[in-house]
C-alpha cells in the first residue's frame, strides 16, 4: 500500500479515536458507527487489492471524517455547525443534509473505482455507480429507522435527527441525489480515471 493511502487512513483513525471519546449521546454514536465497524475493513481490503486512487481516498476520508464528527454530536445537535444555521437564518441545524449531500458527491468516486474494475463499458460504470448511490442512500433511511424503532426506541429523535420534519428522510435521499449527479458533470475527468483503470 503506499504510503500517502498509509497516512490518509491514519488520519481517519486518529479522527475517529478522537470522535469516540465521551461522545453526546454514547448509544447514538454506537449505532452511528455500525457501518462504519463493518466498511473501514472493507474499505482497506478492497484497496489492498485494487489500489483506489488518492483522489477517491481523500473525498472519502472528507466524508467520514464528517461522519465521525456527526455522529460524536449527533447531527441535529452538532454545535458547530450552528454559527452557519443562525447566519443563514435558517429554521434547523442542516449539518445532516450537507453530509447526505457529501456522500452523494465524495463517495461516488470510490464506487466509480470499484464498479470500473468490473464494469467495461464507461457509461455503465457511471450509470451503475450513480444508481448505486441513490440505492445506499435509500437503504441507509430505511436501515436508520428500522435501527431506532428496534434497537433504542428512546434514541429515535436524537438518532434520526428528523428535528420536526416529517419529509427529513426524503429530503436527505434528494440531498445524496443531487451531491451524485455533480460528478455526471464531471464525464470528461470520470472517463479519464476509467482509462486508467481498465488499463491496468
Amino acid at each position: 500500500m503506499p504510503k500517502s493511502h498509509q497516512i490518509i487512513y491514519g488520519i481517519y483513525i486518529i479522527v475517529w479515536i478522537i470522535m469516540a471519546i465521551h461522545p453526546k449521546y454514547p448509544q447514538d454514536w454506537l449505532l452511528e458507527n455500525m457501518l462504519v465497524f463493518i466498511f473501514f475493513p472493507f474499505i482497506l481490503w478492497m484497496d489492498y487489492r485494487h489500489h483506489f486512487s488518492l483522489v477517491a481516498l481523500s473525498m472519502l476520508l472528507v466524508f467520514s471524517s464528517l461522519h465521525s464528527l456527526g455522529s460524536h454530536f449527533t447531527y441535529a445537535e452538532m454545535e458547530y455547525f450552528d454559527v452557519i444555521t443562525q447566519w443563514m437564518g435558517f429554521e434547523r441545524n442542516h449539518f445532516d443534509r450537507l453530509v447526505h449531500f457529501l456522500f452523494g458527491l465524495l463517495v461516488f468516486r470510490t464506487l466509480f473505482e470499484l464498479v470500473a474494475i468490473k464494469i467495461k463499458t464507461f457509461k455503465a460504470a457511471m450509470f451503475f455507480s450513480f444508481t448505486v448511490i441513490l440505492s445506499i442512500s435509500t437503504l441507509y433511511e430505511i436501515i436508520e429507522w428500522l435501527a431506532a424503532v428496534i434497537l433504542h426506541p428512546e434514541l429515535g429523535i436524537a438518532f434520526l435527527g428528523t428535528q420536526g420534519d416529517v419529509w427529513d428522510a426524503q429530503k436527505d435521499t434528494i440531498a445524496a441525489f443531487l451531491g451524485a449527479l455533480i460528478n455526471l458533470f464531471f464525464y470528461r475527468w470520470y472517463f479519464l480515471a476509467y482509462q486508467k483503470i481498465v488499463g491496468r
